[in-house]
């Protein structure tokens, strides 16, 4: 099991962007590079790095792939199958995790539960309260060819673990995977920071989730 110190930032609520890049880049980078499935065994470049605050968790992304597409253009839609960044978190030991899904225009797909099945979507006033800054802007559009490079980053309010009301990582221990995925490009792939064994492609396994620390 892969784990990963996370130091908090000094930052207010709702930080300008300039002020959570500063935050960022005390923040080693971490690398998205484990093909657990060898029939899906393209491998972009990925890399991710963490921070936190009072506030929000503190994310950022930059992604190296021969495809991108951004089909999806709402909120809980299938960004999955897109040029699509994750982070699962399950903050406490009760078994419920949540899965953050950005695709390259930022679109965001957000739930909660203890398993694939019967997870309870975030609401639109919960997603909108995420803050996103995607390099290559938020208009939608289809698989583009070629060599591209994005970024992404996340200001991703403790308000948004809907379940956990009142919730702060500081100096806890908890479980997350992060990953990267395209179901429906050219060169799909599921690459993830901690492995994950199973037969066929799964991201939501929190038994093969790796460990934080809060600091």
């Amino acid at each position: 099991m892969k784990e990963l110190i996370v130091k908090k930032a000094n930052t207010g609520s709702k930080s300008s962007w300039t002020e959570v890049g500063t935050a960022l880049e005390s923040s080693s980078w971490n690398n998205i590079d484990v093909v657990n499935w060898p029939e899906y065994n393209y491998r972009p470049w990925v890399q991710f790095r963490m921070v936190y605050s009072d506030t929000e968790f503190l994310l950022q992304y930059q992604v190296k792939e021969k495809y991108i597409r951004a089909v999806a253009s709402r909120d809980n839609g299938e960004v999955w199958k897109d040029s699509c960044v994750e982070f699962f978190v399950m903050p406490a030991d009760d078994g419920v995790y949540y899965n953050f899904e950005f695709n390259c225009a930022g679109v965001c797909l957000l739930a909660a539960g203890t398993g694939r099945s019967n997870r309870k979507p975030a609401s639109m006033d919960t997603l909108g309260e995420i803050r996103r800054l995607p390099s290559l802007g938020k208009i939608a559009f289809q698989e583009r060819k070629g060599d591209a490079d994005w970024s992404m980053s996340l200001a991703i309010p403790y308000t948004c673990l809907f379940q956990h009301p009142g919730y702060s990582p500081e100096g806890k221990i908890v479980h997350a995977n992060f990953y990267k995925c395209g179901d429906d490009l050219t060169e799909p792939h599921f690459l993830s920071w901690n492995p994950i064994k199973t037969e066929k492609p799964d991201f939501h396994r929190p038994e093969f989730f790796g460990k934080v620390k809060f600091e």
